[in-house]
């Protein structure tokens, strides 16, 4: 069995300090093959704020896959924002932006879907689908084939369509086409699990709450996911886990079965 922590828009700078223990006592005990951090790991973008994520992530001891957020690009700093956008996140997280990560039972490729010139949306180029294609198309029938973005690649309520990434139904069909199974997405703090529907083969959008900002939506707690992989059952389980107050720990509350087409 392969396990995946995902992890998102933890907003380091409004971190909640019960919260990101309580993760790591959740990480701890999971002990991941992956932690993947899909996206607005700062609030900010300030180098306080990115070294503070990435010690964060050092004390979890899991690898690590990680993208940049609309947040980790500065705001009010445009001359940064437009002369070295990412240069925080890369000095933290490394400068690929967008990585990849492959064992004989997964293969996660992460896609920066953020622009330097949008101040939110995001966007998937025709290039970008194409390389993802490309990698899924080597995959084994044995990984489950993840691909990673930050704004979401498809959503569930009408609220959120102006949140929905640029150029989401090409990626949808390529990507479906060419063995994805799941995709992984943040940017709106709302977990969810969506059966993607009219492709070639079953994908689903897999999206993460925040993880431990105080950003929380209305009736919506900290969460994180976790995917589970059995690749000789063929089955994927994917757990919510949300923080209770109560018990100052992240508790299962949901667990979504899906069977990728092989």
């Amino acid at each position: 069995m392969s396990v995946v922590l995902h992890v998102s828009d933890p907003h380091f700078g409004t971190e909640v300090p019960e919260v990101v223990e309580a993760l790591a006592r959740l990480a701890g005990q999971l002990r991941p093959d992956l932690m993947v951090l899909s996206g607005d790991i700062t609030q900010r973008a300030r180098a306080a704020q990115f070294q503070a994520a990435r010690a964060f992530m050092d004390r979890l001891g899991a690898p690590l896959l990680a993208v940049p957020g609309n947040h980790d690009i500065a705001l009010f700093d445009l001359w940064t924002r437009l002369t070295r956008p990412y240069a925080h996140h890369r000095a933290a997280f490394g400068d690929d932006l967008e990585p990849v990560f492959a064992t004989p039972g997964l293969m996660v490729l992460a896609v920066n879907t953020t622009r330097a010139h949008r101040h939110k949306n995001g966007e998937v180029s025709a290039r970008q689908i194409g390389r993802v294609a490309e990698q899924l198309a080597r995959a084994t029938t044995a990984q489950l084939r993840v691909v990673v973005v930050h704004q979401p690649i498809e959503v569930a309520r009408a609220q959120d369509v102006h949140d929905r990434l640029i150029g989401h139904r090409a990626a949808q069909t390529a990507w479906a086409a060419a063995g994805a199974d799941v995709v992984l997405g943040g940017h709106i703090h709302l977990p969810y699990v969506m059966a993607l529907p009219g492709l070639a083969r079953p994908m689903w959008a897999v999206q993460a709450g925040t993880a431990v900002s105080r950003r929380v939506r209305p009736g919506v707690p900290n969460s994180v996911n976790v995917l589970r992989w059995h690749a000789d059952e063929g089955v994927c389980t994917v757990e919510q886990w949300d923080f209770a107050a109560a018990q100052q720990a992240f508790v299962q509350a949901r667990a979504t079965p899906l069977r990728p087409a092989r």
